[in-house]
């Protein structure tokens, strides 16, 4: 075995001519038309991924975190090199962006591989770009360091401070309930996002800004600046100078992805009350790295770890005031006899060395004290029954205390489409201690799993007065939504999960105390419905034509494997997560 130091920089993947000098020459002379110098192309390279999209307003700040990072990089010895990788928008991705998100993991992770850069800063935000990156970048193994493109700014409306997409979702309601008209409602419309950025709620984009941060591999204090302030753009400076001395640390993500810092991860995310979606990107994540999931865990560690941010959808505030409260520092400070402190951080200094090395602490509003939780459990709950053999989950923190503990008549809705014909029909039989089940928007029925488990109220219900009922389907919610709402059931109805067999009228039980999902009917009459299920003939729920729909349907894994494609999850489970006391 050869002990040669392995190619760096411009010599890194040459190009396959069958002539390692001519491929390196040829690369050159390409670049020097660019301009740049040998000087410049003998620094250390790193590669900065451009997420920017007409399409994607969460990144309308790219071209500015780009100037950042090259002044951080050039400051800090290295070259700097932007590329290009898709971008995806929650509300431009069409079905949804959770169905592309493998696919700009692979994108993240060829591009890296291809071309030669000895780091990268992985520049995304709005909810799936983040995970994708994460995912993509511990695959192709060279040292990465996240930068979040940063929340929106609230706006106001009739003096009321509003930020998408909580408040999205709250007016949208109001008006289906008709308690405020059209002309309102297209008011509310062009306040609630006040600027570029990612959503000012703790949703799935702030969620994942802060498990970047919990996991190590985003720069301490990186979650919460906004997009357009100052905090920002200095935070997008240090993150260039961070990746060169990376390189010379060679701190790879295997060095910092380790189940410590898994574990350390799910702590943050009970803590601030974080989107369900949170759960399978970890769990994606954890499955590159050969970790399975410990659902069971996962829930013994909610019971003890309460809910200490104060933010939409669970509570009161917005992203702005959690930066204002000290952020990520001042919550991991709360959670320190909980976490790993030896786990490594991209700064080459560990968790423990980060906290001691925060400024003090100060008197705020938005970060409770473990004495003192927004909620006293996790903000999430692992449920399993006879409707969910592999499991559920709900996001507790956002539920009403009243229907926790529910049973009631199942109204069920077979798909979509079924859903979108139905809700709002007058004559729809649904009162309001039903429960409303959604079929076949899991990974494979959807596809994609879409954030359709946030089902409307029936319009005749919402006029009525009701604002929640239990929910329950195979799919997601947005992490900005709120509700009683039951998701990620496993296996999904399209895989023959027994989700598929709920019928209108059976009786379904929700006891979050208990952590049980149960479908209240007897077995044989189960195994009678099975039976006639499969004797039915029926289309193939993974079939499809050609392209990625195709590859998505036939690799895609349920949601207890973090919707990952199989093949591109680590090649053996070797441990799991969280670990058991």
């Amino acid at each position: 075995m050869s002990d040669s130091p392995l190619p760096t920089g411009f010599r890194r993947g040459l190009t396959s001519y069958g002539d390692a000098a001519f491929s390196l020459f040829l690369r050159t002379a390409f670049i020097k038309g660019a301009g740049y110098t040998d000087d410049a192309l003998s620094r250390p390279i790193v590669g900065i991924i451009n997420t920017g999209s007409g399409f994607n307003p969460c990144h309308g700040n790219a071209a500015e975190l780009i100037a950042a990072v090259r002044r951080g990089v050039m400051l800090a010895g290295g070259l700097p090199v932007e590329f290009p990788t898709i971008s995806i928008h929650e509300s431009f991705a069409y079905p949804t962006s959770m169905y592309l998100r493998n696919l700009m993991a692979m994108d993240t992770e060829e591009m890296i591989r291809a071309q030669p850069m000895d780091a990268v800063v992985l520049i995304g935000g709005c909810d799936k770009s983040v995970p994708a990156q994460l995912m993509g970048a511990v695959s192709a193994g060279l040292p990465a360091i996240e930068l979040v493109t940063g929340s929106m700014l609230t706006g106001a409306h009739r003096g009321e401070r509003v930020g998408a997409c909580t408040d999205c979702r709250r007016f949208w309601g109001q008006h289906r309930a008709g308690t405020i008209d059209a002309a309102e409602i297209a008011a509310v419309g062009s306040q609630l996002v006040a600027s570029v950025g990612t959503c000012s709620v703790m949703g799935t984009a702030s969620t994942m800004a802060c498990l970047a941060e919990g996991l190590g591999l985003a720069l301490p204090g990186s979650a919460s600046p906004p997009a357009v302030v100052a905090d920002r753009m200095r935070i997008a400076e240090r993150t260039g100078m961070t990746a060169v001395a990376m390189i010379g640390a060679r701190l790879t993500p295997d060095r910092i992805l380790t189940a410590k810092a898994i574990e350390n991860a799910l702590r943050v995310l009970l803590a601030i009350g974080g989107s369900t979606n949170g759960i399978i990107h970890l769990t994606a994540l954890a499955g590159r790295l050969g970790l399975a999931m410990d659902f069971a865990a996962f829930d013994a560690m909610s019971r003890e770890t309460p809910v200490l941010v104060d933010l939409k959808p669970s509570g009161r505030f917005y992203m702005e005031d959690f930066h204002h409260a000290g952020g990520m520092i001042a919550v991991m400070r709360e959670l320190r006899p909980l976490l790993h402190l030896d786990a490594l951080t991209v700064t080459g200094r560990t968790v423990g060395e980060e906290l001691d090395a925060a400024p003090p602490a100060f008197a705020q509003d938005v970060i409770r004290s473990r004495a003192q939780p927004v909620y006293a459990e996790g903000g999430i709950a692992f449920l399993r029954g006879n409707l969910a053999p592999g499991g559920a989950i709900i996001k507790q923190s956002a539920a009403s205390p009243e229907l926790l503990e529910h049973e009631g008549r199942a109204v069920v809705f077979e798909h979509a489409e079924d859903l979108a014909r139905r809700i709002d029909d007058p004559s729809l039989d649904v009162a309001r201690n039903d429960v409303l089940i959604l079929k076949r928007i899991g990974p494979v029925g959807a596809p994609g799993m879409p954030e359709a488990g946030y089902l409307p109220i029936p319009r005749k219900l919402a006029r009525d007065g009701v604002k929640d009922m239990v929910r329950i389907s195979d799919g997601r919610m947005s992490g900005t939504a709120m509700g009683t709402i039951v998701l990620h059931v496993t296996p999904e109805a399209a895989v023959g999960g027994p989700l598929a067999l709920a019928r209108t009228g059976d009786r379904v039980r929700l006891s979050v105390r208990e952590r049980l999902l149960s479908l209240l009917v007897p077995e044989p009459e189960l195994a009678r419905r099975k039976h006639e299920a499969s004797s039915a003939a029926s289309p193939d729920p993974a079939a499809a034509d050609r392209g990625y729909l195709k590859l998505f349907r036939q690799c895609v894994t349920q949601a207890d494997q973090g919707c990952d494609f199989d093949f591109l999850r680590a090649p053996k489970i070797t441990g799991s997560v969280p670990a058991r006391r």
